[in-house]
Parts: structure tokens; C-alpha cells; sequence
């Protein structure tokens, strides 16, 4: 197995360009796979860097319908039309940032509901016995605080995005299993939850950004919630990739309680 990042928010790989976004490149026994495309098309340029041939992916996954995970899907599609995208059939409606009297749209590009390779999802899906969907992640262990921020425009209102188009995939390989999710909106311990769920069991790697980045700085409480959110992964058995939207300050704090159990992830940089 291999899983590559393609593209983070932070320098790595020497040549490997970085931006806002996320997006692997993930090789299985059985599947040539790519999870979220980044911001712009600027994952392609990393993937001919690092060698790695997007005609023969077959699968793409979408984690969630925000520009920064889906803002390289047309590229993408007009590389290789064969694939099929995955992707919740609410990934598509209108998500937006709010900031004071700031409204940042950051939904998916209308146009790629209209790629005949996508495939809309509803609930858990599975692909076959290496990839497994899993959606409606319905916890509330310490939910991201950046959330109240994010919207969904309905009829002309705007109302707290629930974050039903977030969707986690699960790859087995032999007797592992790598979780990978892309911001965690709805909370890494309540996705972890409902994994468990489904599997009877913990991730042996998960690989995910766990949404913790805030730019109006960190209260005493919010780093006190990073602490326990630190301290509930480190009672379960798995592997901790990190990055994209975690931040590095929250990064710094989970980081000094987990120890080599977490790790970071940054552009062009073979995970696994």
C-alpha cells in the first residue's frame, strides 16, 4: 500500500508546490485512488513532480463540498474521465464562510455536478472489500469551534452548516485498516465513535486535518478541549496523520501528549 500527499498547506517535498487544500493519492492491491483534489489544479503539477500518474486512478473520493477539497475536480476529470467521483449528494449546495459582514462562498464548482463520472452518495457505501463510505456522523465530543463560522445558504438564509456532506473513507489492506478523512468537521473522536460503530474495533492509521485552526488566536478552554481531544486519541491503538486545517498551534499542543503517535503531514511527502 502507498498513500501520498499531492498537495497541504505546507512546504515538504523539495520542488512540491503547497497551497490552502488537501488531496492523496492512495495505492491499493487493488485500486489506483485520489481523495479530494486540493484548491486549484496546482495537485497535478505535484503529482508529475512526484512521479505519480493520475490517468490510472480509477477512483476519487470527496470528503466534503468545500473549494479546498474539490477545487481541482475538472482538472482532474479532464485528465482522466474514466474515474468515478464519489461524492455526498449534498456536496454540491451553497457553503459559505461569515465573518462579520464577510460572506466567502466556499462550495464546490457548480460545473462538477454535472461530470457524468460522479456518483452521489446518500448513506454508507461500500465500494467493495478494500473501500468502505461512511457518513452522518451525529457526535458532539468537543465540536470545532471554527464550525459556527461555517453556513449553508437555504432559500436566501443563511443556517449552520450540520456538515451532513462530509463523508470518511476506509481502505483495508490484509487485516489493517487506514481511515481517512478530510477536515473532521463533525469531530475526529465523534468520526472515531461512529467508526467504531461499523467495525467493532480502532484504525490501525488514520489520516485526517481535525479542524482546530483558529486565526482569532486560542482561549484557555480551547486549548484545554485540544488537551482532551489529545488525550481521548491517545487511548485508542492508532497512528495520527495530521494537518490542512489543524494548525500548527494545536498541532504543538497534541503533539507534547502524543508524542510519536501523531504526525504531520505536508506537501508531496509519502505517508505510508
Amino acid at each position: 500500500m502507498r498513500i501520498v500527499n499531492l498537495i497541504e498547506n505546507t512546504p515538504g517535498k523539495p520542488h512540491c508546490q503547497y497551497e490552502h487544500g488537501l488531496s492523496f493519492y492512495i495505492e491499493t492491491e487493488k485500486h489506483k485512488l485520489l481523495m479530494d483534489s486540493g484548491a486549484s489544479d496546482m495537485f497535478l503539477y505535484n503529482a508529475k513532480v512526484l512521479g505519480v500518474d493520475l490517468t490510472q486512478v480509477d477512483t476519487m473520493i470527496l470528503s466534503h463540498g468545500h473549494y479546498d477539497h474539490a477545487g481541482g475536480i475538472l482538472a482532474f476529470a479532464k485528465l482522466n474521465p474514466g474515474a468515478k467521483i464519489y461524492l455526498k449528494s449534498s456536496a454540491g449546495l451553497d457553503y459559505y464562510h461569515l465573518t462579520g459582514e464577510e460572506e466567502k462562498y466556499i462550495g464546490i464548482d457548480k460545473d462538477i455536478l454535472q461530470l457524468e463520472q460522479c456518483v452521489t452518495v446518500d448513506s454508507d457505501l461500500r465500494l467493495d472489500d478494500e473501500l468502505f463510505l461512511y457518513t452522518d456522523i451525529i457526535g458532539s465530543r468537543y465540536p470545532a469551534k471554527g464550525n459556527l463560522q461555517l453556513k449553508k445558504k437555504v432559500d436566501g438564509v443563511f443556517v449552520q452548516d450540520t456538515f451532513d456532506h462530509e463523508q470518511c473513507l476506509v481502505v483495508t489492506q490484509g487485516d489493517k485498516r487506514i481511515l481517512l478523512s478530510g477536515c473532521a468537521h463533525n469531530g475526529i473522536l465523534n468520526i472515531l465513535d461512529k467508526y467504531a460503530e461499523i467495525f467493532h474495533s480502532e484504525p490501525d492509521i488514520v489520516i485526517s486535518g481535525f479542524h482546530l485552526m483558529q486565526k482569532e488566536g486560542y482561549t484557555e478552554e480551547d486549548i484545554a478541549n485540544i488537551q482532551k481531544i489529545a488525550d481521548a486519541l491517545m487511548e485508542t491503538r492508532s497512528i495520527f496523520y495530521t494537518g490542512h486545517c489543524t494548525g500548527q498551534i494545536a498541532y504543538e499542543i497534541m503533539k507534547e501528549i502524543m508524542g510519536d503517535r501523531l504526525h504531520p503531514i505536508h506537501s508531496g511527502e509519502t505517508l505510508i
